[in-house]
């Protein structure tokens, strides 16, 4: 067995088993989430590290690959809305590091690797892992082709097919990329994380991330909650939650949540929020053709209807 895989087993890994893959979604009633799959960010590292391994075939990259998550707190991106940073979501990787060097099962398994903290703390710096938007990378091809079956956009006979499209090429500046060697499996792709995007940014995604981090900021503002807590597993913060009275009831308002009203000017009442967002979107490569933009006007169409939609609005959940 390769050595990488030794480190799903260490304490910090096995605590992602326990937190879940779509920002708290999955505990409302909104579709798709109620009905799609859950999964969570344990199952999405080791995704992320067998696709890694898959095209590099480096211990190294794979490594960086499993623990790039780590860091990831209750509710995911939830914790960056409550910390301010829903526009760009990175907030909650800042403890990657700390998290590695302080677990020694961790560094054990590192040094028997030969490998240092530093090679493997921050997987933005190997491009087949993660690379900037637009760019396919292991990161976003494992959530994308994950979500796209648990929420029954696509089969999981056809993930499969275009999976087995890919191969690795180079990107416009020369650094290694994914790279669809079919011009229609890279169309169809495209497609389809579009969808994805749109669901990411959609009225009831951001109303509910906004409203489960305003609750979570109560909690932590009332001692209900420790920010320590929010590093530990989903069912235990709720837990927690629901032992507190106020927290329980929003707790459950919460839970019952179904539908988004919106307005471009703001209505009367307490619960009306206008929430940003990331977009995420995915210009995937064609070999010998570029990106998928360059070439299919109809694509290029949608895609740019998506950036330029506007967010701000006015919206509330109910």
């Amino acid at each position: 067995m390769e050595k990488w895989r030794s480190l799903a087993d260490t304490p910090p890994m096995k605590r992602l088993r326990a937190v879940g893959m779509n920002c708290g979604m999955e505990y409302t009633r909104f579709e798709p989430y109620v009905r799609g799959r859950r999964s969570t960010r344990f199952a999405h590292s080791m995704g992320v590290a067998e696709i890694v391994w898959r095209f590099t075939g480096d211990e190294k990259q794979a490594a960086a690959g499993l623990l790039h998550d780590v860091s990831t707190p209750v509710f995911a991106h939830v914790v960056d809305f409550l910390n301010g940073d829903a526009l760009t979501q990175e907030s909650t990787e800042a403890g990657t590091r700390e998290i590695i060097e302080r677990s020694e099962e961790i560094q054990r398994i590192l040094r028997e690797m030969g490998l240092t903290t530093d090679e493997v703390c921050d997987y933005h710096v190997y491009p087949l892992a993660d690379n900037p938007s637009p760019g396919l990378s292991a990161d976003r091809l494992e959530y994308t082709l994950r979500n796209l079956v648990a929420f029954g956009r696509c089969g999981e006979v056809r993930a499969r097919a275009l999976f087995a499209c890919l191969s690795v090429g180079e990107a416009e500046d020369g650094t290694p990329e994914l790279v669809f060697d079919a011009p229609e499996a890279a169309r169809a792709f495209a497609f389809l994380a579009l969808d994805m995007g749109r669901l990411y940014v959609a009225d009831a995604d951001r109303c509910a991330m906004q409203y489960l981090a305003e609750l979570l900021g109560r909690a932590l503002e009332r001692g209900v909650l420790s920010r320590q807590a929010l590093y530990t597993t989903e069912p235990q913060v709720i837990a927690a939650l629901e032992a507190d009275p106020e927290c329980a009831r929003q707790w459950r308002r919460y839970r019952g949540l179904s539908r988004v009203r919106r307005s471009d000017v703001r209505p009367e009442g307490d619960l009306w929020r206008r929430v940003p967002a990331k977009r995420r979107y995915i210009d995937p490569l064609a070999r010998g053709l570029g990106r998928v933009s360059a070439w299919d006007a109809e694509f290029r169409a949608a895609l740019e209807a998506f950036l330029s939609e506007s967010l701000d609005v006015w919206v509330r959940a109910e």
